[in-house]
C-alpha cells in the first residue's frame, strides 16, 4: 500500500512513531552530500537485494525530488508493507528548513561529476573534429571506450580520478 506524504506529515509521523524507517534510494555520494537524519541509504539499484535492511515497520521512501522513490514504491508494491512516498524528497525537506546530515563537502555526486566531464570531453572532441581538427575525434572515442568499460566492469577510471580531487575527499571531524 502506497500513500503520498508531505514533509510536514512525515516530520509529525516520525515524532509520534519510532518504527517508521526512512529509506533514501539515492546513490551513496548523493546520500553523503546531505540526507534526512535517521535515514538509511539503500540505492535504488540495490533495493531488491537489500529488503532485510528495510526493517519491519512502515517505510518512508525518499530521493532527491521523488522520482526514484516513486520507482522504489512500485518495486516494493507487493512487499506487504506500508509505503509512504515522500513528496518532493530531500530537496523539499531542505526547503522546509529541516536539518540534514552531510558527511562530505561535495554538492554533486561522483556519478554526476563523471557524466559532466565525460559529456564535456565528448562535446569538445567532436566539435574540434567537426571544425577540421580531425585528430580530436579520438578523444570522444577514448571517452566512449572508457564509459563502455565502466559499464561492463563497474570500474570507472574517471570516477576514480575525480574522487581524488579535493572537493570529493571526506572532511575530517574536528574537535
Amino acid at each position: 500500500m502506497k500513500q503520498h506524504i508531505s514533509i510536514q506529515e512525515l516530520s509529525e509521523r516520525i515524532d509520534r512513531d519510532a518504527t517508521v524507517r526512512l529509506v533514501d534510494v539515492r546513490s551513496p555520494g548523493e546520500f553523503a552530500a546531505g540526507h534526512v537524519p535517521g535515514a538509511v541509504n539503500v540505492p535504488l539499484e540495490e533495493l531488491g537485494t537489500r529488503l532485510v535492511d528495510l526493517g519491519t515497520g512502515p517505510i518512508a521512501l525518499l530521493c532527491q525530488s521523488g522520482q526514484r522513490a516513486g520507482i522504489a514504491c512500485e518495486q516494493l508494491a507487493n512487499f506487504g508493507k506500508e509505503l509512504m512516498l515522500v513528496e518532493g524528497g530531500t530537496k523539499a525537506w531542505i526547503q522546509a528548513g529541516k536539518p540534514v546530515v552531510a558527511t562530505t563537502r561535495t554538492r554533486w555526486s561522483l556519478e554526476r561529476q563523471v557524466r559532466l566531464v565525460a559529456g564535456l570531453l565528448v562535446l569538445v572532441g567532436t566539435l574540434l573534429a567537426a571544425l577540421g581538427q580531425t585528430g580530436w575525434i579520438y578523444l570522444a572515442m577514448f571517452v566512449g571506450a572508457g564509459l563502455s568499460f565502466a559499464g561492463i566492469t563497474d570500474i570507472c577510471g574517471m570516477g576514480i580520478l575525480l574522487a581524488k580531487l579535493p572537493w570529493n575527499r571526506k572532511a575530517l571531524a574536528r574537535s
